[in-house]
């Protein structure tokens, strides 16, 4: 345990994983990274893994963009088996505003070079077979989407942060930060005290807390998303799809031989409950027997639930407090953390070091709330 560091991310999962990365990578010495259990514990270990650029917020594309450049990379640098499966994002649309809504996604996505394009139900039957077309007018693809493994995600950058020189402190829990005046001086945690003057939150679900140990207003509720896996699928094609009923925002995608699947639960109020609840089967299994029937059929084989870190706005915060001085924060991402962990790292590092990011972050810092000034994202699973 490290008494003293240049600066501390709180946090283990891919976004304070791919933080510490490019931290040390970029030549930062005694970069310190502090998870209260095993690293992905949190909301990463949860996720479903899919990755895309689909948006409809010109900065969630371009740090989805980013983020599958550096997914396809990953097995280079930093360097590990990501099981990357580009197999694409189709969203499944069924009224005239849900149209026009990604009609205006793709043309601006497709200005930031992103291959989006709208297809019509026959084609949208032909890349994900399962699916019955009633009721569907359009829907969206883009092949350079797809998802992979978020637990070989932390993994693969947790591995080159240490080779980089970072120190990482599992099953740790902060406590505390201490300040002198505006300045951080030292993060209290259940294993000792760290001096340092920085602060870097990347705490996903729990980031409320951290922040207001620094006195720093940091708006995120844990709200409980809840995942389904089943056994073998007949007649599942190995390349389907991550496909999205957009009216009920049911999805599934390959996992093996079977599916991985979930939806967004209306009734679910915020809180940190990680219980496997039958509350959401009815709705479940509505949406299943309205878009993808032959899924009805499939032995459900293991269930999750895990965390989505929300905002008002339900985009993300990523910036720099303005006092105590440097508490930097990436965290509210509302379900899409996981796939832009690869670019914040990026942003949050030049950040930090004083250089300009490759997109700039400044529309989601946390004022813009009290300044009236948020970023609804319209593409929300």
């Amino acid at each position: 345990m490290p008494s003293r560091a240049s600066v501390v991310v709180i946090g283990g999962g891919a976004m304070g994983t791919s933080v510490a990365y490019h931290l040390s990578r970029a030549g930062v010495r005694d970069v310190v990274l502090i998870e209260r259990g095993q690293l992905g514990c949190g909301s990463t270990s949860k996720a479903a893994g899919g990755i895309r650029a689909q948006f409809s917020d010109e900065l969630n594309i371009r740090l989805g963009a980013r983020s599958l450049e550096a997914f396809a990379r990953f097995a280079e640098e930093p360097g590990h088996d990501i099981g990357l499966r580009r197999v694409g994002y189709l969203f499944l649309l069924s009224t005239p505003e849900q149209v026009a809504s990604f009609e205006a996604g793709v043309r601006l996505q497709n200005g930031l070079g992103v291959p989006s394009r709208m297809i019509d139900t026959a084609e949208a039957r032909r890349l994900s077979p399962l699916i019955s077309t009633d009721g569907l007018l359009a829907a969206a693809f883009s092949p350079d989407d797809g998802h992979c493994t978020p637990e070989a995600v932390v993994r693969g950058y947790a591995d080159a942060a240490r080779r980089h020189g970072a120190v990482i402190v599992r099953h740790c829990e902060v406590t505390g930060i201490e300040t002198r005046g505006s300045q951080i001086t030292a993060v209290l945690t259940s294993r000792g005290r760290i001096v340092t003057p920085d602060v870097i939150c990347t705490a996903g679900a729990w980031s409320a807390s951290v922040g207001a140990m620094a006195g720093v207003d940091l708006p995120v509720q844990p709200l409980r998303r809840q995942i389904a896996v089943t056994g073998a699928v007949p007649g599942m094609p190995s390349d389907v799809p991550m496909t999205i009923d957009f009216d009920t925002s049911f999805y599934f995608h390959g996992e093996g031989p079977g599916v991985l699947l979930g939806m967004s639960d209306p009734e679910e109020t915020p809180g940190f409950r990680t219980t496997v609840s039958d509350a959401w089967l009815p709705r479940l299994y509505s949406a299943m027997s309205r878009r993808v029937p032959a899924l009805l059929d499939a032995r459900a084989t293991g269930a999750w639930a895990g965390l989505y870190e929300t905002t008002p706005d339900h985009n993300a915060l990523i910036g720099e407090a303005g006092g105590p001085t440097r508490f930097l924060y990436a965290t509210g991402f509302s379900g899409h953390g996981f796939l832009q962990a690869p670019a914040v790292g990026e942003v949050v590092r030049d950040l930090y070091l004083g250089d300009e990011p490759f997109v700039d972050v400044f529309p989601l810092r946390t004022e813009r709330f009290g300044a009236q000034e948020t970023r609804p994202e319209a593409n929300l699973v």
